[in-house]
């Protein structure tokens, strides 16, 4: 791959997340590089969401930190999160449905705006030209993301495919510096895990968002990722590139079953 990977962007170290006496993560420790795409590996109850929950702010680890653009935190909070440009699609999907694609995506732009909402109530003077300018942004996201014959749709019409693209179109509004994506290709067919994968590298090259990716479709990791963390049972068992990951006995166990 010829582009460009930069410096650490997100630094993970030494994360553990108990409820209760169940530990979900021990001692997890891994980096994301500026413009890389780094996926999270492993099998069902592995601790990758819990991972993802853990650098958005939904979850309080009980002991590391996560330090993003230089900043170290112990735990943060979503808006925190949202703010310093960390975006995040979700497994289940969590649109509204009744409402259009476009008003879907706009949503994403609600940190962004800042005419107050009486302004935004009357849609006149500075929030109209406000409003205006975000609606531009979004629709060259959905130019990108290929869904123009859909921008009035309710979102609740669509296939599911499209509304996992919906989904990531409203992330993208959002302008993120990291994209956290859980399981974007979960319950698709073949062509639909394609045009997706081809839209992940798309962000990732176009826009130059950085992307942390949960994965079961092996295949797919392997095709686009950079670098590969791979968990078992709340640990680390592996870290490198796709084919360093390939390789890697305990890896290979993990998922074979025969290490358990």
């Amino acid at each position: 791959m010829s582009k460009q990977i930069g410096d650490v962007i997100l630094d993970v170290k030494n994360i553990s997340l108990s409820f209760g006496g169940v530990k979900a993560l021990t001692d997890i420790s891994f980096d994301v590089r500026e413009h890389e795409v780094r996926a999270i590996i492993g099998p069902n109850g592995a601790g990758k969401s819990s991972m993802l929950n853990c650098v958005n702010g939904v979850y309080r680890p009980q002991q590391g930190a996560i330090t993003f653009k230089g900043q170290t935190f112990s735990h943060m909070d979503s808006h925190q999160v949202a703010t310093m440009g960390i975006g995040r699609t979700f497994q289940n999907l969590a649109l509204f449905k009744g409402m259009s694609v476009i008003d879907n995506i706009m949503t994403g732009r609600n940190l962004r705006i800042k005419s107050n909402l009486f302004w935004q109530a009357l849609r006149i003077g500075p929030a109209q030209r406000e409003e205006e300018q975000h609606r531009e942004f979004v629709e060259h996201i959905i130019d990108f993301l290929e869904i123009q014959a859909f921008r009035k749709t309710p979102v609740g019409q669509l296939p599911y495919g499209l509304q996992k693209r919906v989904d990531l179109g409203r992330a993208l509004a959002m302008e993120p510096q990291l994209l956290l994506l859980d399981e974007p290709m979960a319950g698709m067919n073949v062509e639909e895990k394609q045009d997706m994968s081809r839209f992940v590298l798309d962000v990732n090259e176009e826009f130059g968002t950085t992307i942390v990716l949960i994965e079961h479709d092996m295949g797919v990791v392997m095709d686009i990722s950079d670098r590969v963390v791979v968990l078992d049972y709340g640990k680390k068992i592996g870290d490198g590139t796709p084919d360093e990951v390939r390789t890697n006995e305990e890896v290979i166990s993990a998922y074979l079953g025969t290490g358990h």
